[in-house]
Formats: C-alpha cells, sequence, structure tokens
C-alpha cells in the first residue's frame, strides 16, 4: 500500500542518515529530531610532556575535531617572524608564560574557523592563567570537557628532553619512547628550545603555580586521568570521558 511504501521510505532514509554520521565520525546530532547535539569542545590539560600531544593526534583522528595547539602556534609565529612572533619570543626562550594577550589574540582566531565551529575544538596549550580562563569565557569559548593527565614531575622531564621535532611535518618524536621511523627524518630531527632541563624546570615550576586556578575554574567539567601510562592505554580512558560529556 501507499502508506507501507512511504513507512518503509522514512525507515531506508532514517537508517542511511544514521549509517552517514557514523562514518563522518564527528558528533553533529543527537536520536531527537530537530534537536542539535553539541559538538567536542575540549581543554586537555597537564604539565609540560605530560602527553597532551599524543593525544591529541588520536583524538582528531577518532573525532574528527580541530586540534588548536597555542604552543605550534606561537613557535610558528616565532619562526617566520611575525610581530607577535618576535613580542613572544624572549619569554619563550625563558621557558616562561607567554602574556596572556598574545595567546588569547591566538587562540581566538583559530576558534572561530568554520572547522572549529563546525566538529568541534580541542584546546592544547591554553589556558594557563585565571585570566585565560576569563577571556574564554568572556568570548563565550565555554567547554564540555577539561581534561587533566597526571603524570610526576620526573616522567615529565625525562619525556620533554628526550623530544625531538621534525621540522618538515611538525611530528613529535623521542630519542627512547617513539625514535623515528626512517634514517631520512632522524637526521633532520631538532630539539625544541623549550625542551632543555633548565627551562622545563621553569616550566614546570609555573605548571604547578597556575594549576589550581585554572582547574578550579572548571570544577564541575574536570576529569582527571593518570597520564603515567603507555599513550596506548591512556586512550581509551581519554575517549570515554569525551563521550560521556557529550551524552550529559
Amino acid at each position: 500500500s501507499a502508506r507501507a511504501r512511504k513507512a518503509h521510505m522514512w525507515k531506508f532514509a532514517g537508517a542511511a542518515t544514521l549509517a552517514g554520521a557514523t562514518a563522518y565520525g564527528v558528533y553533529a546530532y543527537n536520536s531527537t529530531p530537530g534537536k542539535k547535539k553539541e559538538v567536542p569542545k575540549i581543554i586537555i590539560s597537564g604539565g609540560p610532556g605530560s602527553g597532551k600531544g599524543t593525544q591529541c593526534e588520536k583524538l582528531v583522528e577518532k573525532y574528527g575535531i580541530k586540534h588548536i595547539s597555542t604552543g605550534d602556534a606561537l613557535r610558528h609565529h616565532v619562526k617566520t617572524g611575525t610581530a607577535l612572533g618576535k613580542e613572544a619570543k624572549s619569554f619563550m626562550e625563558r621557558g616562561d608564560l607567554v602574556p596572556d594577550e598574545l595567546v588569547i589574540g591566538i587562540c581566538k582566531a583559530e576558534m572561530e574557523t568554520p572547522e572549529a565551529k563546525q566538529n568541534g575544538w580541542l584546546l592544547d596549550g591554553m589556558p594557563r592563567t585565571k585570566k585565560q580562563c576569563d577571556a574564554l569565557e568572556d568570548m563565550q569559548l565555554v567547554p564540555n570537557l577539561f581534561l587533566l593527565l597526571e603524570v610526576p614531575d620526573s616522567v615529565m622531564m625525562e619525556r620533554a628532553c628526550g623530544r625531538r621535532q621534525d621540522p618538515v611535518t611538525r611530528k613529535i618524536y623521542h630519542i627512547k619512547y617513539k625514535p623515528a621511523p626512517t634514517d631520512e627524518i632522524a637526521k633532520r630531527l631538532i630539539i625544541r628550545s623549550d625542551d632543555t632541563v633548565e627551562k622545563m624546570t621553569n616550566r614546570i615550576t609555573q605548571y604547578h603555580k597556575n594549576i589550581s586556578a585554572v582547574s578550579g575554574s572548571y570544577q564541575d567539567k574536570i576529569v582527571t586521568v593518570d597520564g603515567n601510562r603507555a599513550p596506548t592505554d591512556v586512550f581509551p580512558d581519554v575517549c570515554n570521558a569525551i563521550d560521556k560529556s557529550l551524552s550529559a
């Protein structure tokens, strides 16, 4: 009958929509017709060398979200010699925190891109001060999850001081835990200017000085994950926290 054919068409269309959403891999809608579901809005925090970068790579691949790394953006500005880069350079060379105004400016531009608005964002490297938390709130950039990776200071030091970066792909490797896959890549790897013992000591001190104020701003959205494990063991816990925050 006409009614049966129409019901069959609706059933087929619904299945196709569900399959399409699953294949796309980005949270866009929930099961309630006409109601949008929250896209991921995640702040990932942790000390230098806590494994944020590794988890971010995996999360971008799984969820399709835009990774916003203020550290990478600042290093790019320094390397290309922009006005912002010149201003930030002296702070970064000492291992000090870059002034809030510079970091907030970069962050705002990245979070207003169509990709971030549509697919959600993963903020890495900010906020690091209470002022930055307040600035995000003023811009109505409120996360649905604050993910904190906890790692002992000694482990962070070992991880960071053994890090090497590929200047071509900007991928991070480690002389002990994640060696370069080929000799060609190994030969061109560089040590980032802030991955020295002296600067790491300062960076870890700065991190501990500010983390209480930062995490306190997101007390109702914070999930702490033990980052002192292999990245593949940490990742399921991270994904579980994200999935729960989106279904809340």
